[in-house]
């Protein structure tokens, strides 16, 4: 497993019970490549065995981005998303460890959550955004989708109807929005996001470890099954981001024109 000392995608940090992970690729609004998912799983391993952390909280660097999900011009430039430890990219184990970690963790959505970003936030237990936050799904539009807890879990947050419309228009909301929709907790000025977070974790860490952990493996139980829906959806993007179907979307994305899908109806 990687060090803390080693990372280059990501920030770790430990202060008054609660463990920070921040994204930090800020120059590519913080968009994932295999290192930056691979310091993600090792940095929430960590959280979860240091016994001084009651809470984790998970953010992006700068003021533009939480998350935009896959990095896409990493994608079009090789192929893939880059390097990692075990020669896969790990994306799925990541969604899973989010929510097994018997931890809470709180999304602190500072910017764009778009994509694989947004399933992150999705994902995470509770979500604070700042105002200026923009959601939304790109899948579709690039030439991928997340079919197991980006859509079916998404679903249960929003009701079908939204998830279906995050989904199949490919739109942006804002964080009013969101809130409206039950997507967020809470909306706060940007200056206020961190301090919300870590106001809301400081909370969560005074509380007893045991009882929060099973708190949120319950609450997990009642969708797991879509972890296997999941394993399936990754099956089938596998083959998937080899067709020209799929590298359409990716070569539109870096050429900044809209995609042609026409011929692959």
């Amino acid at each position: 497993m990687i060090k803390v000392n080693e990372f280059t995608d990501v920030k770790y940090d430990v202060s008054d019970s609660i463990a920070t992970i921040t994204i930090n690729r800020p120059d590519r609004y913080n968009a994932l490549r295999g290192r930056t998912v691979d310091e993600l799983l090792a940095a929430f391993k960590y959280a979860w065995v240091d016994n001084s952390v009651g809470a984790i909280i998970l953010t992006g660097a700068g003021e533009k981005a939480f998350c935009s999900g896959g990095d896409q011009k990493e994608r079009a430039a090789t192929g893939g998303y880059g390097e990692t430890e075990t020669g896969m990219f790990e994306i799925e184990s990541l969604h899973k460890l989010i929510r097994a970690v018997p931890k809470p963790v709180i999304a602190a959505v500072n910017g764009f959550a778009i994509g694989g970003g947004h399933v992150l936030h999705v994902l995470c237990d509770l979500s604070i955004a700042a105002d200026t936050a923009k959601f939304g799904q790109v899948g579709p539009r690039v030439g991928s989708f997340d079919a197991g807890f980006g859509t079916a879990y998404l679903a249960r947050v929003v009701g079908e109807k939204r998830a279906r419309e995050i989904w199949f228009l490919c739109e942006q909301y804002d964080a009013a929005t969101a809130e409206r929709w039950g997507l967020v907790n809470k909306v706060v000025a940007p200056h206020d996001l961190m301090n919300a977070a870590r106001e809301w974790a400081g909370k969560i860490s005074h509380l007893s470890p045991t009882a929060l952990k099973t708190l949120k493996h319950s609450f997990n139980a009642d969708s797991e099954h879509i972890g296997g829906l999941q394993s399936l959806a990754f099956d089938v993007l596998d083959l998937y981001t080899d067709t020209d179907e799929a590298k359409e979307g990716g070569k539109a994305f870096t050429e900044k024109r809209a995609p042609d899908f026409k011929k692959f109806r």
